[in-house]
C-alpha cells in the first residue's frame, strides 16, 4: 500500500487549508493509500526553535517523512512565502530528507497575488532536500473554501477539479517511479 504524508504548515488549527488537506486525504484513502497527517504547529515549539534534531517528537516526524512514498506540503501564504513554522520543520529534516520523494505543494492565500510562492519560495527548498519530483502544485484563494457551521468545508468546484487532477498526478507519478516494494525504479 502506498504511503503519503501531509505536512501542514498552518499555525491555525481551524485554517481553511484544512479543507484542502482533508480533500486530498479523502481522495488518496479512496484509492487505497495510507495517509498520515503531520501538523507542524503541534510539534514542541522548543524543539523546533532550538533545532533539536534528536528530540523524540522531531525524530518521529522525520521517520514519518522517510517512510512516505509521497509528500504533500501544505501551507498558507504569509508575506509571499510559506509559514515560518513549516520552514523550521523542513530545516530539521536530514540534508537529503526528501530523496526519492514525490512532492505535491498545496498552498492557500488571501489573494491570487501570491500564486508564485510555490515556484519561487518552496521549490528551491525542495530541491535542496533532494525531492525526486515536484508535481504542479495547487494554489487556492481563501474565498474558494467555505467553512460550514459544523466545522466542515465546502470547496468551489473549480478548486476541487484542480485538486482532483493534482492528486491523480501525484498517484500516477508515485506509482510510475516506485516499484511494488517501494523502491525507486529510476
Amino acid at each position: 500500500m502506498p504511503k503519503a504524508i501531509i505536512i501542514s504548515g498552518s499555525p491555525n488549527p481551524v485554517s481553511r487549508l484544512n479543507g484542502i488537506t482533508l480533500y486530498a486525504t479523502e481522495k488518496l484513502t479512496s484509492l487505497g493509500w495510507e495517509v498520515v497527517e503531520l501538523h507542524v504547529a503541534s510539534l514542541p515549539a522548543e524543539d523546533l526553535i532550538g533545532a533539536r534534531f534528536d528530540s523524540p517528537a522531531i525524530a518521529e516526524a522525520s521517520r514519518l517523512v522517510s517512510e512516505a512514498d509521497a509528500v504533500i506540503i501544505a501551507s498558507p501564504v504569509y508575506k509571499a512565502s510559506y509559514t515560518g513554522v513549516l520552514k523550521t520543520f523542513l530545516d530539521l529534516l536530514p540534508q537529503k530528507g526528501l530523496t526519492g520523494k514525490i512532492v505535491l505543494p498545496l498552498f492557500i492565500g488571501g489573494t491570487i497575488a501570491h500564486l508564485l510562492a510555490i515556484d519561487f519560495a518552496l521549490k528551491p527548498l525542495l530541491s535542496a532536500l533532494y525531492a525526486k519530483h515536484v508535481e504542479t502544485g495547487v494554489y487556492a484563494v481563501d474565498s474558494q473554501i467555505l467553512k460550514t457551521d459544523d466545522g466542515g468545508f465546502v470547496l468551489e468546484e473549480e478548486l476541487a477539479q484542480r485538486l482532483n487532477a493534482a492528486v491523480a498526478a501525484l498517484v500516477e507519478t508515485t506509482l510510475l517511479l516506485k516499484g511494488p516494494a517501494g523502491t525507486l525504479n529510476g
